[in-house]
C-alpha cells in the first residue's frame, strides 16, 4: 500500500459486519412472515376460486354421469381440460373418450396432479375430494387422470350436490401454518392446524377432517364442523370462517 492510502481497520469492519447481521435479524424474520402470509391467502383465493369453478362446471352439464341431464361436480384434471369427463354411455357411467371441459374453467396448471392425488401451487398443496354412493369421500387419480379408476365407485347423483377440497401447507412454518376447507357451499374454512399430527407435505387432511366430530368417517355429505358449538372436526381441529 502507498504512503497516505487508507483502510479500513478491523475494528471498522467488525462494527460493519455487526450491523448487517442486526439488520438481517430483522429483516429476514418479516420477510418470511409476509411470505407466510403471502402463501395463505393465495390458497384462500385459490380455493375460492375452485368454488366458482365448480358451480360453472356443474351448471354446464358438461360432466353427466348418468344423463339425468343434471351436471356434476369435477376433479382438478377435469376443470382444467386435462382429463376427459364422467359420461353416460347409455347404460352405465363410463369416462368420455371426446368430451373435456371447453374452455377449462381452471388454468392448465391444475392439470398437474401428482401421484398422491394433489395438487401444489404458491407452497400450498390442494386435493378435491367427491363421493361415493355412501358418501365416503374419494381423491382423483394420480398425474392428471381425473376419475378413470373411480367411475364405479362414484355416485352420479351425490356428484351433483356435494364436493369438498382442502388446502394445506408443503413445509408448514415456513409456506404457511393454516390449513383450508372449502366445499359446495363456497365458504373457506380455516384451521390452525396445530393438532398431533399437523397437515404439512404428504401428511393431508383426511376426506371428513372439518366435518363434525362424530360424524360417519369420510363422509362428505354431513354437517361441517362450524355447524356445532364446539367447532372441533373430525380430525379434532378447530374449523373456524375465514373472515
Amino acid at each position: 500500500m502507498k504512503k497516505g492510502n487508507k483502510g479500513f481497520t478491523l475494528i471498522e469492519l467488525m462494527i460493519v459486519v455487526a450491523i448487517i447481521a442486526i439488520i438481517a435479524s430483522i429483516a429476514i424474520p418479516n420477510l418470511l412472515s409476509a411470505r407466510l402470509s403471502a402463501n395463505e391467502t393465495a390458497a384462500v383465493a385459490t380455493l375460492r376460486n375452485l368454488a366458482s369453478a365448480q358451480a360453472q362446471v356443474q351448471a354446464s352439464g358438461v360432466i353427466d354421469g348418468d344423463g339425468d341431464g343434471t351436471g356434476e361436480y369435477g376433479f382438478f384434471a377435469e376443470l382444467s381440460g386435462r382429463s376427459f369427463v364422467r359420461a353416460f354411455n347409455g347404460t352405465t357411467q363410463v369416462i368420455s373418450a371426446t368430451t373435456k371441459v371447453t374452455p377449462p374453467v381452471l388454468s392448465g396448471a391444475f392439470g398437474n396432479v401428482d401421484a398422491n392425488g394433489y395438487v401444489s401451487r404458491s407452497g400450498y398443496n390442494f386435493v378435491i375430494w367427491l363421493p361415493n354412493a355412501t358418501g365416503i369421500g374419494s381423491k382423483e387419480d394420480a398425474s392428471g387422470a381425473g376419475a378413470t379408476s373411480l367411475v364405479g365407485t362414484l355416485s352420479p347423483d351425490l356428484c351433483e350436490t356435494t364436493w369438498c377440497a382442502y388446502a394445506w401447507p408443503i413445509n408448514r412454518g415456513n409456506s404457511g401454518n393454516r390449513a383450508f376447507f372449502v366445499n359446495q357451499q363456497g365458504d373457506v374454512l380455516q384451521c390452525l392446524n396445530n393438532g398431533a399430527a399437523p397437515y404439512n407435505g404428504t401428511t393431508a387432511p383426511a376426506a371428513d377432517a372439518a366435518f363434525a366430530s362424530g360424524g360417519t368417517a369420510g363422509a362428505i355429505n354431513q354437517p361441517l364442523a362450524v355447524t356445532t358449538t364446539t367447532k372441533l372436526g373430525m380430525d379434532t381441529n378447530v374449523w373456524s370462517n375465514v373472515q
